[in-house]
């Protein structure tokens, strides 16, 4: 019986039923039930749930006695009880004994007729809890997501390491994968995975997203930024037998110091990749990588356990999971696209195909952090011994620092790093200039010949601007000429003493003080002998100079004088005759 005859039959008992006397509905209820091959219990709640109800509904249906702010103070206890893990370790019926306690809560009504108080029990409060969408379970329910799309194959690739916690691979030669017994490596007993914590084997897991294929490198020790640049270089280099390689333009990662660090991230730059760093605590941001981990970890890592001969090492390991990639990337359809994931991937495009340089490359700029270079006046810099114009480089100034880095691909090409409009990071590629013979750009307009400036920089353009303005012109021709017939700036209008002279300065009292005795230094002449005294006024006399003079000078000033006095000697000796001089002698 279908439902819609079914529904017509309960229809034909209940009115059957209604129209019976006292005693006759047990014969209809009875005979109806054999038919439908139900109980009789059954039959009667089916025929409830059609029968139209005769009471009359309450005023307040669907309203509840605990308020709203009542609600939402229970459930945030409930809430904040709860572990990390979701394990509940508050009840209601606590939550609400205490919130009452404390007096944060009523939970109850006030009867019309007698006044009293009467709580709302348990089983009231939990059904508030729902009808208000505050219940701890109907909190823990995930938001809504948005479904991420990518534009091609390689536009996107999404990088998630995770721990292998079934294997480990010992380091001595000739042991092989090991099965972690959960006997001897459990939280009881942390000595043992201290101990093989360098042989724990890590897995990394990138995927197209577009695609979804799958690709798988694993490695020894730890997570940290050399694995993460050792796994994503095999990805992106040529490997035989598998079509997937080439440079993704955006790579999804989960922020930490490993995958954010510098040696993955000077990586990126100098390959031109933009590194999305995802909001922590949102792992469904890249939840594509997250179930090809469990898609690994099921469909491949399980047959390890399986090999008569386990691999002993990580290239034994990686050359394991490299036959299962090229196997499931090939024969596995997507539900998304209905197509395999190799089959969707190579629907990529030429252009969309960045073939990767090699991996000595990649290592070797990923260790090269990007240089800051000053933007000479010539709006260039320089760069590993070459010249490059940043002409075209957005809001650039002169004298402002730039970062540059390498391209590892073409080594007469740099990057140089800049922040747009929205603050995320853009690198543009720059050649460098060739020079001629004689050392100039070989696109260097020729004195003469040819004309050509820079375009106005933002600061030309501020320049200008202030320069109109303060010599009240329109255009920057009439500021100039005005400013070469010496024009006033603001036309004169502003009065540069107006502050001075409209500052009341206050009266001063004179102060006493107390007078400084400094004690001037003296300055002693130099005295001078005869010797002295002689070399300085011969050559005042010149052909005059006889030793009488000299003996007038010894016999006059036998003491010797200070240099002070030489002009008068000299002008006392130019008056004396030289019988003068002889009589001073005694003879």
């Amino acid at each position: 019986m279908n439902t819609l005859a079914q529904g017509q039959f309960l229809l034909d008992v209940a009115q059957r039923a209604d129209q019976a006397g006292h005693g006759g509905k047990k014969e209809i209820y009875a005979s109806a039930a054999e038919q439908l091959g139900v109980s009789i219990h059954t039959l009667l709640r089916q025929l409830s749930e059609i029968r139209p109800s005769n009471r009359k509904r309450r005023k307040d249906a669907g309203q509840s006695a605990l308020s709203r702010n009542d609600a939402k103070k229970i459930s945030a206890y409930m809430m904040d009880s709860r572990r990390k893990n979701n394990k509940r370790l508050s009840s209601l019926e606590d939550a609400v004994d205490v919130l009452r306690s404390n007096g944060e809560i009523e939970a109850g009504r006030i009867d019309d007729e007698t006044g009293e108080f009467c709580p709302l029990s348990l089983s009231a409060i939990n059904r508030a809890l729902y009808q208000y969408n505050l219940h701890p379970e109907q909190l823990r329910r995930p938001t809504p997501k948005q479904v991420l799309a990518s534009k091609h194959p390689n536009h996107v690739w999404q990088i998630d390491p995770s721990l292998c916690v079934l294997y480990y691979l010992p380091t001595k030669a000739g042991e092989a994968l090991q099965v972690m017994d959960e006997a001897k490596f459990y939280k009881n007993k942390p000595g043992n995975i201290r101990r093989i914590e360098k042989e724990r084997v890590w897995r990394y897991v990138i995927t197209d997203h577009t695609s979804g294929v799958i690709f798988v490198h694993y490695v020894l020790g730890a997570e940290s930024g050399i694995n993460l640049l050792t796994a994503f270089i095999h990805a992106a280099i040529k490997r035989d037998g598998d079509p997937f390689h080439g440079i993704p333009q955006v790579v999804m990662v989960d922020p930490g110091s490993a995958n954010t660090g510098a040696v993955f991230r000077n990586a990126c730059r100098a390959l031109g990749i933009h590194l999305q760093v995802n909001v922590p605590g949102q792992p469904w941001a890249k939840g594509q990588v997250e179930k090809a981990n469990d898609i690994v970890e099921r469909s491949f890592e399980h047959r390890l356990k399986f090999l008569a001969q386990p691999p002993t090492s990580l290239d034994e390991l990686n050359a394991a999971v490299e036959h299962w990639m090229t196997w499931f990337n090939g024969t596995k359809t997507h539900s998304r696209t209905g197509k395999t994931r190799y089959a969707v991937w190579q629907t990529i495009r030429a252009d969309q195909l960045i073939i990767a340089p090699e991996a000595q490359v990649i290592r070797a700029v990923a260790m090269s952090k990007p240089e800051v270079r000053k933007v000479t006046v010539q709006l260039e810099v320089s760069f590993r011994s070459r010249t490059y114009s940043v002409a075209n480089i957005p809001g650039v100034q002169v004298g402002m620092q730039l970062e540059v880095t390498r391209n590892p691909w073409h080594d007469d090409v740099a990057g140089v790093l800049y922040k747009d409009e929205d603050g995320r990071e853009v690198m543009q590629l720059v050649q460098a200039q060739e020079m001629n013979e004689y050392g100039f750009p070989v696109d260097a307009p020729v004195i003469g010949e040819t004309f050509r400036s820079h375009a106005d920089t933002a600061l030309d353009t501020n320049r200008k601007e202030v320069e109109r303005l303060s010599m009240g012109a329109d255009t920057d021709t009439d500021a100039a000429e005005k400013r070469k017939r010496g024009a006033t700036p603001f036309a004169g209008e502003l009065d540069p003493m107006k502050p001075i002279t409209d500052t009341q300065l206050p009266d001063y009292l004179p102060k006493r003080g107390t007078e400084l005795d400094v004690q001037a230094p003296t300055v002693q002449a130099i005295r001078l002998n005869h010797i002295d005294i002689a070399r300085r006024l011969r050559p005042k006399f010149g052909d005059e100079w006889t030793g009488e003079h000299y003996n007038w000078l010894v016999q006059r000033y036998p003491e010797g004088v200070t240099e002070d006095d030489l002009p008068s000697i000299e002008a006392a000796m130019r008056r004396m005759k030289p019988t003068t001089l002889k009589a001073v002698g005694g003879e």
